[in-house]
């Protein structure tokens, strides 16, 4: 553990659940994907459902937090801040599920985790956070166990592209949420932040869902429940600890760790859809997993 005096002053103390809400909560969004697969309504609807079916438990949470002496202090700008953070997760969200449409999970999930690059440059141009030397290897070998997933899938041919491109904008979209959050959450409860946010991401892809076209309703009662298991498991509890664990972390680290994110899927996609994994998509995980760890001892040195 660094002295408190390495630390950024806007980065608080590491709070010792951070890091296991962190990994649970990548877990968690990486099961996502499989819920979108079995929804039985369009990308968009199914995305407009994660956040409706999600705001309850996130309003009864703010008001836990708040009974329990959390209340918010707004400062000027704050509204346009969750505003922004909102539509941030719109963008992320529609274009993630259209990647999950186009492409395997493994990949929608691993190019939509490409994050880290979209807020290690945001942290640096707009909170001056510096990234050490180690935490920059254990970056690069994090990246080196996604290409060596990306080489292994290669040979499907090129109707993957499509897919891949949008899960590189929603790299783009993601990381701007993650700065937008983890700037809000330095200062504001996590329920807070994550209900108003979440409100704003509601409307705006109830909107997006009207536009396209797509039918807003599922045609089962089983097909309700996987949209509300998506909202519970990887909105409401996903994206839950993830705020928590961004209020207490860096956020070039927090970035990095949630490429654990498409390990779970391609476990995932392949025991409940069938897309196998080969030797080569799990030494691709594996070196993922090898540069979170290394990453992680260089990122207590991160200073201003």
């Amino acid at each position: 553990m660094s002295s408190p005096h390495a630390i950024p002053r806007h980065v608080p103390l590491a709070h010792p659940l951070a890091m296991p809400a962190l990994v649970l909560g990548a877990f968690a969004i990486g099961a996502s994907p499989i819920f979108v697969r079995w929804s039985e309504i369009g990308p968009v609807a199914t995305a407009f459902h994660r956040m409706l079916w999600a705001l309850p438990p996130l309003w009864l949470w703010m008001r836990w937090e708040m009974a329990a002496g959390r209340r918010p202090r707004l400062r000027p700008g704050d509204a346009w801040a969750l505003t922004l953070a909102g539509l941030f997760f719109v963008g992320d969200l529609i274009f993630w599920h259209w990647s999950i449409g186009h492409t395997s999970v493994a990949n929608a999930t691993l190019f939509a985790n490409f994050a880290p690059i979209v807020v290690a440059l945001g942290a640096w141009a707009l909170f001056g956070q510096r990234i050490t030397s180690r935490f920059l290897a254990g970056m690069c070998l994090a990246f080196a166990g996604a290409a060596i997933l990306l080489a292994a899938s290669s040979g499907f041919g090129g109707g993957r592209l499509l897919g891949d491109a949008y899960g590189l904008v929603t790299a783009c979209f993601f990381g701007a949420y993650m700065l937008a959050i983890a700037g809000l959450r330095a200062r504001l409860p996590t329920a807070f932040v994550m209900f108003w946010s979440s409100l704003v991401t509601c409307l705006g892809l109830l909107a997006a869902s009207l536009i396209a076209g797509e039918r807003l309703w599922p045609s089962s009662w089983a097909g309700l429940w996987v949209l509300v298991a998506l909202a519970v498991v990887s909105q409401a509890a996903g994206q839950g600890l993830l705020a928590f664990a961004l209020g207490h972390l860096p956020a070039g680290l927090s970035s990095l760790v949630v490429l654990l994110e498409p390990v779970a899927a391609a476990l995932l996609g392949w025991l409940l859809l069938g897309e196998m994994l080969g030797p080569w998509e799990g030494l691709g995980a594996m070196v993922i997993l090898a540069g979170i760890v290394l990453a992680r001892r260089g990122a207590t040195s991160l200073t201003k």
